[in-house]
């Protein structure tokens, strides 16, 4: 049920979607006489919604207290039993059509997992992430089949990988991934994800008593602003979502804490 209406409520989650519902309600409005002052308020407003995000780095301005709650540890510990790597970074749908690894603008969670994998070759190493998609066609190519052939490709022996392929949402990594390698508290195992998903995540795997050290990448807020709409609502759109993950999460009791920070 949480994963369905997730998928449901995104239209209200992100600005742009927002936005949009908001720009058609004001349009509709300005059709019908006796609304027509709301249209125009609604119109008005979305316009200089959307003329502030395009001037303003407004997408930094979310973005980045959510990418600098987690820095980069200064030394890599001298040993590492485990190393995950949450999904998210992969396109299992354009990889299974093309046969090629598609990427999206989180790869340096991939890249980052591979790197860590040959400092740390006797660590266990996995890869969490199923399907998000809501779709009742069998089989469905997972993030771990099109992970699994991308690793092949790095050079990784993808034998000595867990693949984690059941999992839909990021509290779903956790738990699945947690009874497939049934990790010790006194282990040392390494977190690599998104910067900006990095409080939540760091918050589930803490509730699930799975403790970890975040390895943070794909960093967004220091980017050079663009004055181009088009290229400022994406990012905006995920941190908003971000924000409101932390906020649901904690609420439906995933995480023990809003803004999970370290230890």
């Amino acid at each position: 049920m949480f994963f369905l209406l997730s998928k449901i409520l995104v239209p209200l989650e992100t600005p742009s979607d927002l936005l949009l519902s908001l720009l058609l309600l004001g349009t509709l409005g300005l059709l019908v006489q006796r609304f027509r002052r709301v249209g125009v308020a609604l119109v008005t407003a979305v316009a200089l919604a959307f003329l502030a995000i395009a001037l303003l780095p407004v997408s930094a301005w979310v973005t980045a207290p959510l990418e600098d709650r987690f820095p980069r540890p200064q030394a890599l510990p001298v040993h590492v039993d485990g190393i995950i790597v949450l999904g998210g970074a992969i396109d299992p749908e354009t990889t299974a059509r093309r046969d090629v690894p598609s990427l999206n603008s989180a790869a340096e969670r991939m890249t980052e997992f591979v790197r860590l994998a040959r400092k740390y070759p006797d660590a266990q190493l996995v890869f969490s992430g199923g399907s998000g998609l809501l779709s009742l066609r069998l089989p469905i190519f997972t993030e771990s089949d099109a992970a699994r052939l991308f690793f092949q490709q790095q050079g990784l022996d993808t034998g000595h990988i867990l693949f984690e392929n059941k999992s839909r949402n990021t509290y779903e990594n956790v738990i699945f991934s947690k009874a497939l390698t049934k990790p010790s508290s006194r282990q040392v195992w390494l977190l690599v994800s998104s910067a900006r998903d990095m409080p939540r995540s760091v918050g589930i795997f803490r509730k699930a008593g799975w403790p970890v050290v975040a390895i943070p990448v794909s960093y967004k807020s220091d980017k050079p602003h663009s004055f181009v709409l088009a290229n400022n609502l994406p990012d905006l759109d995920d941190s908003v979502h971000e924000w409101l993950g932390l906020l649901v999460y904690y609420l439906t009791g995933k995480t023990d804490a809003l803004f999970p920070g370290p230890a």
